[in-house]
């Protein structure tokens, strides 16, 4: 006979970690099923390791969605950022500190696996239990179980539940085993999507012009217009081997995937520095023999500063007062609206997140439960939201996670 239990949550990542330990916490009787071996890989790998759990400010507008944003930031704020730093430094137990230059919040030990092994403690002492090294192959709705909701497992018995929360993350890192299978079951059981793209993924250009720059790293400014204004970021800046990452770039990058898909073009545009044009061609104003290249060196790595003097056929041995109005116009023009060339992108191999998903106007904002399957909650990264590089996805996570959780596990 199946093992029958009140929530069965898909998926150890961060939203179905937070569902479990929440859902336990209202006295349900909760099981996890998950692929890996202990669960929470992309809490693992983020950060370079150190998992960059929250950011220390939240700004909504700065999440993007297909969908209604007024729903996204309902949704997102129903746990304040206050309350759940707490809930990481109070209840687990797991102190967090900024970074002062970037505001991102790491735990203070700065290992991933303090966050993935604290959350799983977490959900044990409320009473989870946990299937690792486990795959749902499948969902049948209650309609057909007499109330019920049978999960298959694939190589196992079944399992029967009278609500299910479904938190197997998108496409993004396939390596940590986000295949997707989520999605499609989402679709399958009838929800409306978004279409499904690469987010936050290292941007490249072919033929790869800029290689000889790979390992230069630097803070930018890049812009990349869409509709009235676009998207502004700041941040890192790396030149790779094949093309474009840091976070200045990856924030931007969904605006060239989805253009991509399009047929369009569209434009990147760099300052590669605080100063603006009016600062720079002061600069170059200033009386005295100092080098053209010398003025540009003092702000910019070394071999950028060369590659952008050649770009803007301007000497490096020039005298600034030696500089006509032209050469200074197109220097200018380079240091702070420089066309960054791209063909393409890594995809959802280094993606951080997934863009587009179920419709955010298919789940309950509050419950997160489904409109179309009873007892059916969704949370995560299947849903369609993704925000910027710095802790906003984690929060996402986190937020839809618990959410999903209290409401299936107070069902009684």
């Amino acid at each position: 006979m199946p093992s029958q239990f009140d929530v069965v949550v898909v998926g150890a990542g961060a939203a179905g970690f937070m569902a479990a330990i929440f859902a336990a916490r209202e006295g349900a009787s909760v099981h996890v099923v998950e692929r890996s071996r202990k669960g929470g890989k992309k809490i693992v790998v983020s950060g370079g390791g150190r998992c960059n759990v929250l950011p220390s400010e939240v700004d909504p507008s700065r999440y993007v969605t297909a969908s209604s944003a007024r729903t996204l930031r309902r949704m997102l704020l129903s746990w304040p950022l206050a309350e759940q730093r707490a809930f990481f430094e109070d209840d687990l137990g797991i102190p967090l500190a900024m970074e002062a230059e970037t505001g991102k919040l790491f735990p203070a030990s700065n290992r991933a696996t303090d966050v993935r092994d604290g959350l799983l403690a977490a959900a044990l002492r409320a009473g989870a239990t946990f299937s690792f090294e486990s795959s749902v192959s499948g969902l049948t709705p209650p309609e057909a179980r007499g109330g019920l909701w049978r999960v298959d497992i694939a190589n196992g018995e079944p399992l029967v539940s009278t609500r299910v929360v479904l938190a197997t993350g998108g496409l993004s890192v396939p390596k940590t085993g986000s295949d997707g299978f989520g999605l499609r079951l989402a679709e399958s059981l009838g929800h409306a999507m978004k279409p499904t793209y690469p987010a936050l993924t290292p941007l490249l250009t072919d033929p790869a012009v800029h290689a000889p720059l790979a390992g230069v790293s630097l803070d930018v400014h890049v812009h990349a217009p869409a509709g009235k204004h676009g998207i502004r970021a700041r941040g890192g800046f790396l030149f790779t081997h094949r093309g474009y990452s840091g976070p200045s770039v990856l924030d931007v990058s969904h605006l060239t995937t989805l253009a991509r898909a399009r047929g369009d073009a569209q434009e990147v545009r760099v300052q590669w520095d605080d100063w603006d044009a009016d600062a720079w061609d002061r600069a170059f104003r200033e009386p005295g023999a100092g080098l053209v290249l010398t003025t540009l060196r003092d702000r910019l790595p070394n071999r950028l500063a060369e590659a952008l003097l050649t770009e803007a056929e301007v000497p490096g041995d020039r005298a600034r007062a030696d500089l006509r109005r032209d050469e200074r116009k197109r220097l200018v023009r380079v240091l702070t609206e420089y066309p960054l060339p791209w063909t393409g992108d890594e995809g959802y191999k280094k993606a951080e997140v997934t863009g587009g998903g179920v419709t955010l106007s298919e789940v309950d904002p509050v419950t997160l439960e489904s409109r179309r399957q009873s007892g059916l909650f969704l949370c995560g990264e299947i849903l369609d939201a993704f925000g910027p590089i710095g802790g906003y996805n984690f929060m996402w996570a986190w937020s839809t996670g618990r959410a999903a959780g209290v409401a299936s596990g107070a069902r009684g």
